[in-house]
């Protein structure tokens, strides 16, 4: 069995991607092969989800418990360490839980295959990061082991922050020309709010051309207000749906689910 926790699941992608890849790959619900969405009304409650389903294998983790369950994991993946975030864990037979973060390997290696072409290995350019929030974080991971610099911009700041490796920006602030990379990770623009988009000026904006490149994790719409300004200009766009199915796929690795 493996599954999905989280607060309110009614949305969930993973439950139908898992259970299509069983099907897929001959994985018979008859033989225990089911993913199922367990609601956890308190991260306390992960314990006994644990206890009371013992051939449990596996859950991905959802807000808001992403940071909140790491101190009932048994062990960290370095890269959950580092992030401070877990959105996979694996079960072992005896009940030891090991935690990572694979939201990190489905953005890391949709980036390098939107930025990439050819020989080509390295962006030199800057990369800008709208929001702070848990998403963000796995980012910027992602961004300092692919060697591209990067600043964050934030509505909950006034002025602008300076920490040794970056700086965070309030948007008011942002100059778009110092940058080619602007990177999405707040849920503006998502279904159901489809019209609201990160607010840069308009003439910040208007400054976007086919040099930059946008990268929304929204995934839902496809294409976000965010992403139409920017193919507007000429900007090269990528959605979240490959940073998705990247990350699922990650996880079902991690379990040994193989194609």
């Amino acid at each position: 069995m493996f599954g999905l926790i989280g607060k309110t699941l009614s949305h969930s992608f993973s439950k139908k991607y898992f259970t299509e890849k069983f099907e897929k790959i001959g994985l018979l619900k008859e033989d225990g092969y089911v993913y199922e969405l367990f609601e956890l009304e308190e991260i306390e409650d992960f314990e006994e989800l644990i206890r009371e389903n013992v051939s449990l294998r596996g859950v991905n983790v959802t807000i808001p418990y992403k940071k909140s369950v790491i101190p009932f994991l048994d062990k960290l993946d370095p890269i959950a360490k580092r992030i401070g975030a877990v959105n996979t864990i694996k079960i072992e037979e005896d009940g030891t839980t090991t935690g990572y973060n694979t939201d990190y390997i489905g953005f890391k290696n949709s980036l390098e295959n939107f930025l990439f072409t050819g020989s080509k290995t390295v962006f030199d350019k800057k990369a800008l990061v709208l929001g702070t929030g848990g998403a963000a974080q796995a980012v910027k991971i992602a961004l300092e082991d692919l060697n591209i610099s990067f600043d964050f911009a934030s509505s909950s700041v006034k002025e602008i922050q300076d920490n040794s490796a970056y700086k965070t920006f309030p948007y008011s602030k942002i100059e778009i020309e110092q940058y080619r990379l602007i990177i999405n990770t707040t849920p503006l623009g998502m279904y159901p709010n489809m019209d609201s988009f990160p607010p840069l000026s308009s003439e910040n904006y208007s400054k976007i051309d086919k040099n930059y490149f946008l990268y929304d994790l929204v995934y839902n719409p496809e294409e976000t207000e965010f992403l139409k300004k920017g193919k507007e200009k000429g900007a090269k766009t990528i959605h979240g749906l490959e940073m998705l199915h990247g990350q699922a796929e990650a996880a079902a690795k991690i379990w040994k689910i193989q194609n």
